[in-house]
């Protein structure tokens, strides 16, 4: 390997101290094509050229050139050769800042930086650049300073036939090949204007930030919805302005984001900034814009749009993109005219909102970004293309979804080795129907607190000191959130909003259901292929059916018992005797919020109990409520949303009543509900009943053979229970006398 003492040189004609190079005598022996130029404290790459006018032992260098090297003429410097690993060295891409050489020969003409790239790598082919490195780059007939800002190199797994790696390998010294990419990046105080594909690295890739990251961020269960948002709003916005004026495109300008509270919204907001290459957005809560003062809650509308309109000014389609985040936005922006007797702030900040986002004087750097759990209320003009255009539901996750958004929050406890062994997420995940990211998070803490109870040593004083002292130290050391915690923490803790309350339907078969006969097997064999047919088919997502008959027949108890049996993640029972007192206003909007609670939910089930009851139906008159018959016919018919099902399973006693109602015709299906009609049937009842033993059932048998027989389930189970509170020589009088009356 050649290494020689040299003297630093001035560089011999202009022409040469364009190209980059040192320059050498060309009779000096021993060099190749690149070297290492070391000075007192660091060492430079360059690539040579020759020429006969530099002195033997001399190398030359341009003005830039020992400004960036600090070095002087006459200087003596260490020149060894410089070889290139080429698998790791040769460049995909470099990014340069530049700007006029002499500020005087500063202009205003569009500089278009697809050409200057092409010109670049003409002029310095196979040439060696490290990161900090100054240069002359002459383009057309102006001379301008180059300032090398970034390196990457390209992956040799590629040249293997593979992919390569997402994670592209920044260097210090590359060199420049016929296929990298330059990308051009003005100075920040530089006047240039550039165009083309090859301008600023956020241009020529992407706005999104290449190494944002889900899980980091905290964000779980809304992939869909992200790739979803980000194919409306931003697909425009990363290809080059002078495309998207060709193309005659406008950017969208305003997402509203809606759907139950809990489910990621806010926090959505909150990291949208890291997600992007844009400025800091700007995050308002709806109720934050209202002032008492006249005119004010307008202008601090206008001062949310205030930096963009100034930059657009100034920059026209190279203008950054500005985020403005309205959280709670339907505090602001109600249906114009609703609110009777206000003053009318609200209608004139809507009216300013709607002017500002798409009205006269357009902005085309803004995206809006609106939130609500109440998307009804908002102004239907806010809504349309041109404004909040892409709606977007944030709805209940998925298993998928609870499974990476649990894994976000017990990331630090498996981090720290706090989670036991016995631990499966995926277990939660599935255990988890219908909960919310915020329901989840809650669950976690919940589990965690149970946890750190354990460790809580008793006092005698009423309640607990968690103070130090009260600290068992020796075990806490060990504290670990087990599977107990979290599975009592899901028994007792916390309750999904839109789940299923078991204590709604479990009183209602709190005796279990008697299997006394053909009829009530028949009953539970069609509620099941109605069960499967709602989470099977793919032409019926609404299936209703009615169960129908006699009072005291066990109607709501094998309601009940289809919805247990059915395992749907949402099952809710719409019930009189939870709308006692109720106007008719308020039953109907009772009903609806039951049937939209169901609509949020993968896989639901309403059970409408005692239809005729919900009816304030009476034989005096007749009298019924004409006000909830049609809220219900509407909801019996109306199918859920897109890729939801949902099963309605009503009950009534009334089916002559319900038929001239036209409500039958509501139903998919009518099922009848029988009574006990024949001492068989009787006598099989009692026997899984259990209150009678071998030889009064014989009895009872004996006595009620051939006679006729109609009792309903739930009124034998009375009869039964009234019987057994005598002496145990009378039950048996006492149930046949009971059975006689009826």
């Amino acid at each position: 390997m050649t290494t020689r003492l040299m003297q630093a040189a001035r560089c011999p004609t202009e022409k040469l101290s364009l190209t980059n190079c040192a320059v050498i005598n060309e009779k000096e022996p021993g060099f190749e094509q690149h070297v290492t130029v070391r000075n007192v404290t660091h060492k430079y790459v360059f690539t040579l050229k020759t020429h006969p006018s530099v002195n033997m032992g001399s190398i030359a260098f341009s003005l830039p050139q020992r400004k960036w090297a600090g070095l002087s003429i006459g200087q003596e410097v260490e020149v060894s050769n410089y070889t290139f690993d080429k698998s790791r060295q040769c460049l995909s891409s470099m990014m340069v800042e530049i700007d006029f050489l002499q500020k005087k020969n500063a202009d205003s003409n569009l500089y278009d930086s697809d050409v200057m790239a092409t010109d670049f790598i003409q002029q310095f082919n196979q040439q060696a650049f490290t990161i900090g490195q100054q240069m002359v780059f002459k383009f057309g007939d102006k001379p301008f300073e180059v300032l090398v800002k970034e390196m990457e190199c390209m992956d040799p797994s590629i040249l293997k036939g593979n992919q390569g790696s997402n994670n592209k390998t920044k260097v210090d010294i590359g060199l420049l090949l016929a296929n990298s990419q330059v990308i051009f990046e003005k100075a920040g105080n530089s006047s240039m204007t550039l165009i083309g594909k090859s301008k600023t690295k956020e241009s020529r890739q992407s706005i999104i930030s290449p190494d944002w990251n889900f899980e980091k961020m905290g964000i779980g269960g809304l992939d869909k919805e992200f790739s979803d948002i980000f194919r409306r709003a931003f697909a425009s916005r990363v290809f080059p302005p002078e495309i998207v004026e060709q193309m005659g495109c406008k950017h969208v300008k305003g997402i509203l984001l809606y759907g139950p509270p809990g489910c990621g919204k806010t926090l959505m907001a909150r990291q949208i900034g890291k997600m992007l290459n844009a400025g800091e957005p700007k995050i308002v809560n709806g109720p934050e814009i209202l002032n008492k003062y006249v005119g004010e809650s307008e202008a601090n509308v206008r001062k949310l749009f205030a930096d963009a309109e100034d930059e657009q000014k100034r920059l026209g389609p190279n203008s950054g993109l500005h985020i403005i985040i309205l959280d709670e936005i339907d505090a602001i922006c109600k249906q114009r005219g609703t609110m009777a007797g206000s003053s009318g702030v609200h209608d004139t900040v809507v009216n300013q909102l709607l002017s500002k986002m798409d009205g006269v004087e357009q902005l085309n750097n803004i995206l809006v970004i609106g939130m609500t759990n109440r998307p009804d209320l908002i102004d239907q003009a806010l809504l349309r293309p041109g404004r909040l255009e892409v709606k977007m539901e944030i709805g209940l996750p998925d298993e998928k979804g609870r499974l990476q958004i649990l894994n976000i929050h017990t990331a630090k406890m498996r981090q720290f080795k706090l989670l036991a062994s016995d631990v499966d997420v995926k277990e939660l995940a599935v255990e988890t129907k219908n909960y919310s990211g915020a329901e989840l998070e809650g669950l976690v803490r919940a589990a965690q607190s149970t946890a750190m109870n354990r460790h809580i040593k008793a006092s005698d004083t009423v309640g607990v000191n968690i103070d130090t002292s009260e600290i068992n130290i020796d075990t806490a050391e060990k504290l670990q959130v087990s599977r107990l915690d979290f599975m009592a923490s899901l028994n007792n803790d916390i309750k999904p909003a839109f789940g299923s309350n078991q204590e709604d339907y479990s009183s209602y078969i709190m005796n279990g259901i008697v299997r006394w006969g053909d009829p009530v097997l028949a009953v539970l064999e069609d509620a099941e292929l109605l069960v499967q047919q709602t989470k099977n088919s793919e032409h019926t997502p609404l299936v209703s059916v009615l169960l129908e008959g006699p009072p005291n027949s066990g109607k709501t108890a094998l309601a009940a018992k289809i919805a247990e049996d059915s395992q749907f993640p949402l099952i809710k029972i719409c019930s009189p005797d939870k709308m006692i007192g109720y106007s008719e206003i308020a039953k109907c909007q009772a009903i609806k919020e039951i049937f939209e609670a169901a609509y949020k939910s993968q896989l639901s089930c309403v059970v409408v109990d005692d239809i005729e009851r919900l009816l304030d139906f009476v034989d005096i008159g007749p009298r019924f409520s004409n006000l909830v018959l049609q809220a219900l016919l509407v909801l019996l018919k109306k199918a859920p949303p897109k890729g939801r099902k949902l099963l309605i399973i009503g009950t009534s006693s009334r089916k002559e009543i319900l038929k001239e109602m036209e409500m039958l015709n509501a139903f998919s299906t009518v099922v009848h509900v029988s009574n006990i009609s024949n001492s068989e049937q009787l006598i099989e009842a009692l026997e899984l009943l259990g209150s009678f033993q071998e030889k009064e059932r014989a009895a009872i048998a004996a006595a009620v053979k051939g006679q006729k027989l109609w009792i309903g389930i739930k009124k034998l189970i009375m009869l039964v229970e009234m019987a057994a509170q005598m002496d145990k020589q009378y039950r048996v009088s006492k149930f046949l006398s009971l059975l006689r009356d009826e």
